[in-house]
C-alpha cells in the first residue's frame, strides 16, 4: 500500500552520513567519519555521583513530570555557566530542550514558512540542512573561509534576499572547523540591528579549544552592540562537553521566539527528562565540568596535531586543509582538478578507512572535492595508519 506521506518529506533526503556508515561493516576499518566525543574521556564516576545526588535532593522533582521550559535548577546552573564565559543571561531568558538538535528544530517549526529564505554558511551542520527544509526553507549559502563566514557576502545576500533568519556555528564549525574572527562578529552584530536580520548562533563547540580560548560568543559580544541582543538566538549543548546521552541543551532567544518555542516543544516531548536535567544541574553545581574540559581538551588537540601532521607529512599538496583551533572535525579538500571526494570515499574504505564526502554539508554549490575527518574517536597510532591509508587511496 502506498502510503499519504506528507509533502514536506520531498524536502528532505536520508543522511548521506547514516548512508555511508552502512558501508563500514569491513573489520578493523579506521573511522575518521563519526562526530561524537569520545566515551573514554566522559566523566562516568562525575555523572554517577551527579545522578546520586539528584535523587538524593530531590527525587520526586527527579522523577516527575517537568515544566516545559526545563528544571529550574538546571536553568539556573546554564545561566551561571554562561556568565562565566561573559555570556550574561537570566534563567528566565533560556529554556532546556532535548539537545541543542531540538532547539534547531523549535527554531524551524516556530520561524519557518514553506518558501521562506535561511542564510546559513557553506558549509554547514548537515542535520540543520535536513531540519531546515522540512519546514520548507530555501536555503542559501555563504561562503566560509579559514576566518568563519565572508561577513561581506553576508551583508549582500542579506540585502538580495532578506532572509527570515541566518544560521552560524561561529565557534569551530562543523564541519569546516572555522572559527569567526573577533572583528567578523562584531561586523555579525552590526549587520543585525542595520538590517533588522535575526542571527541564530549555535555554539555546542566553542569551549573544546586547544589553546587560547575563541573570541567570546556572539550572544557575549552582544552587550557591546547596542539592539544586537534583540536580534539574536543562541543554542547551547552539553552533548559535546559532557555527555550526548544526557540530552540536554538549550535555547535562548527573545521573549517572543522563547514562548512560541516552549508552546511547540509542548508538542513534542511535554519537556526534556528531568531525570537527566537533575543530574546536569547536580553536576555543573559541582564545579565538575571545568576538570572534565581541562581532561579532554589536551587529548583532542594532541589528536588534532597527529591528523594535521599525518596529512601534510603523507598526502603533501594532494589535500588542502586549515588546522583547527578546538573541535572535532578537519576540513579539508582534494585539490587535483574536478576531484571527488565521493569517489575517492570509497577508494579510502577498500584502504580500510572512512571520512564524510563534502557535499552534502553545502545546500547550494556543493564543494565534491571536500571532506571532512574527525580525530576526536581515534587513537594516534591508529590516526596516523588512517591518514597513511587515505593517502594510499589517492
Amino acid at each position: 500500500m502506498s502510503l499519504p506521506f506528507a509533502q514536506r518529506l520531498q524536502n528532505v533526503e536520508t543522511s548521506a552520513i547514516r548512508e555511508l556508515f552502512k558501508l563500514l561493516g569491513k573489520p578493523g576499518i579506521i573511522s575518521f567519519a563519526g562526530g561524537f566525543p569520545d566515551a573514554a574521556l566522559f566523566d562516568v564516576e562525575g555523572v554517577r555521583a551527579a545522578t546520586e545526588a539528584a535523587l538524593t535532593a530531590d527525587a520526586a522533582g527527579a522523577l516527575q513530570y517537568g515544566a516545559t521550559e526545563g528544571y529550574q535548577p538546571l536553568r539556573e546552573e546554564i545561566a551561571r555557566f554562561m556568565g562565566s564565559k561573559g555570556a550574561q543571561v537570566n534563567a528566565s531568558e533560556l529554556i532546556v530542550t532535548t539537545g541543542s538538535q531540538q532547539a534547531l528544530d523549535l527554531i524551524g517549526k516556530t520561524m519557518i514558512s514553506p518558501g521562506d529564505t535561511v542564510l546559513v554558511e557553506g558549509p554547514t551542520f548537515l542535520a540543520t540542512i535536513q531540519c531546515f527544509r522540512l519546514y520548507g526553507a530555501n536555503l542559501v549559502t555563504i561562503p566560509v573561509d579559514g576566518d568563519g563566514v565572508d561577513v561581506e557576502a553576508m551583508a549582500r545576500l542579506i540585502d538580495e534576499h532578506k532572509p527570515k533568519f541566518v544560521y552560524l556555528i561561529p565557534t569551530f564549525g562543523n564541519p569546516s572547523g572555522a572559527t569567526l574572527s573577533l572583528a567578523r562578529r562584531q561586523r555579525v552584530l552590526e549587520l543585525a540591528v542595520a538590517t533588522q536580520t535575526l542571527v541564530v548562533e549555535d555554539d555546542p563547540y566553542g569551549d573544546l579549544y586547544f589553546g587560547e580560548a575563541p573570541p567570546p560568543s556572539l550572544w557575549a559580544l552582544s552587550a557591546q552592540v547596542a539592539g544586537s541582543r534583540e536580534f539574536l538566538v543562541h543554542c547551547g549543548s552539553l552533548s559535546k562537553i559532557l555527555s550526548p546521552g544526557l540530552r540536554v541543551g538549550w535555547l535562548v532567544a527573545p521573549p517572543a521566539l522563547l514562548a512560541n518555542a516552549v508552546m511547540c516543544k509542548q508538542f513534542s516531548d511535554a519537556a526534556t527528562s528531568t531525570f537527566a536535567q537533575a543530574t546536569a544541574a547536580q553536576y555543573l553545581q559541582a564545579g565538575g565540568l571545568p576538570g572534565a574540559l581541562a581532561k579532554v581538551r589536551p587529548v583532542y588537540a594532541q589528536r588534532a596535531r597527529t591528523m594535521v601532521e599525518a596529512l601534510g607529512r603523507d598526502c603533501g599538496d594532494a589535500v588542502s586543509f586549515v588546522a583547527p583551533g578546538g573541535g572535532l572535525f578537519v576540513w579539508a579538500r582534494l585539490t587535483a582538478p574536478n576531484a571527488d571526494a565521493a569517489a575517492f570515499a570509497k577508494r579510502a574504505i577498500e584502504q580500510g578507512v572512512a571520512f564524510v564526502p563534502g557535499a552534502p554539508f553545502f545546500a547550494q554549490n556543493p564543494d565534491r572535492a571536500s571532506f571532512r575527518l574527525s580525530f576526536a574517536t581515534v587513537a594516534q597510532d591508529k590516526i596516523r595508519e588512517g591518514v597513511a591509508k587515505l593517502a594510499q587511496a589517492l
